[in-house]
């Protein structure tokens, strides 16, 4: 009896930036999980990008950065399929395609493009002053990278479950056009069951976020990173007083690299009073290395070695295409183009 075949997972990670602590917590890691029960699918979206980095060498950096990242923390490209968008060019034709079955008044709805028109209002602007097309279109390619790829489901956080949907709509109404001949896959979006537990505080309490500067580079060298976490904003507690580890940013900065035995030994610690920040903070930072000096290592062994990072994207775009090619030529088939 065969086997049924294995659901497929899609993650898609956008190249803007170094990873960081609360990009390997809230996403990195939960998605590296989901290859343990589906045929997982995950792609650098280099194209996706654009939309905000004008420089091609950042770009490059960045790309290569994410890749070297998920490698590093566990990623096998043997078991699992990693690739670039900008090598499967079929996603792009299926874009065009499904911009014909999307409304105008769907995009007009989108959360990026809302957020940036009232940003404009606000500051009494035109309403699409600095607007691209790729930002506004960006929903849509989004679709077409779910769909290319025949994914199931589709790990987000809840702020991007929006895209998710639109990808259902616009899947479904391709299938309500053209279903007698081809139906597309109508992907489902997976969020994390830890919540607000994947969200990581950064240097100022805060969600962790390049765009707050608060972040901690994932893969910093030691004693960098030792410098950021003394950094760590800290009331005024005596060493001697007891202290709240459920709002401490030190404590939530632990948290994801113990146990639960660990976790709770540090909270009883911290309620008993005599630890002071310095000695929380020198706690932190050698945990962080404890867990991420490995990984630094594979990810500089990588950022180093440009052929065999290459090597791998190449490999898993190969694999890509050919998923992707057979799902483009049934939709031109379907839409009378083949």
């Amino acid at each position: 009896m065969t086997a049924p075949a294995r659901r497929i997972s899609l993650t898609g990670i956008k190249p803007t930036g170094i990873p960081h602590l609360g990009n390997y917590v809230g996403a990195i890691r939960p998605a590296i999980e989901l290859a343990r029960d589906y045929d997982a699918f995950y792609f650098i979206a280099d194209y996706h990008a654009l939309t905000t980095i004008r420089d091609p060498g950042e770009l490059d950096l960045y790309t290569r950065s994410v890749a070297a990242t998920w490698v590093a923390c566990g990623l096998d490209p043997e078991r699992v399929t990693l690739y670039r968008q900008s090598d499967v060019p079929e996603t792009f034709e299926l874009q065009w395609v499904l911009s014909c079955m999307t409304a105008k008044g769907m995009m007009n709805r989108a959360h990026a493009y809302k957020a940036a028109r009232d940003r404009n209002r606000e500051a009494g602007l035109d309403e699409d002053d600095g607007v691209s097309m790729g930002l506004y279109n960006y929903p849509v390619l989004m679709a077409a990278d779910i769909i290319v790829m025949g994914a199931d489901v589709v790990p987000v956080g809840r702020d991007q479950i929006q895209h998710v949907e639109y990808a259902r709509d616009i899947a479904e109404r391709f299938n309500q056009a053209y279903g007698d001949r081809f139906a597309l896959p109508v992907p489902e979006h997976v969020t994390s069951s830890d919540g607000d537990r994947n969200t990581l505080p950064g240097l100022d309490g805060r969600k962790m976020s390049k765009s707050y500067d608060n972040a901690i580079p994932l893969f910093g060298d030691a004693r960098s990173t030792r410098k950021l976490v003394r950094r760590i904003t800290t009331d005024s507690t005596p060493v001697e007083d007891p202290k709240d580890p459920d709002s401490s940013t030190l404590f939530a900065l632990y948290a994801p690299f113990a146990d639960a035995a660990e976790q709770e030994e540090l909270r009883a610690r911290m309620r008993a009073g005599g630890m002071g920040w310095g000695t929380l903070k020198d706690l932190v930072a050698d945990r962080l290395e404890e867990h991420l000096s490995g990984p630094r290592a594979r990810y500089d062994e990588l950022m180093e070695d440009r052929a065999q990072l290459d090597a791998i994207l190449a490999a898993g775009g190969a694999r890509a295409r050919e998923r992707a090619s057979a799902l483009v030529g049934s939709v031109r088939a379907a839409v009378g183009i083949a």
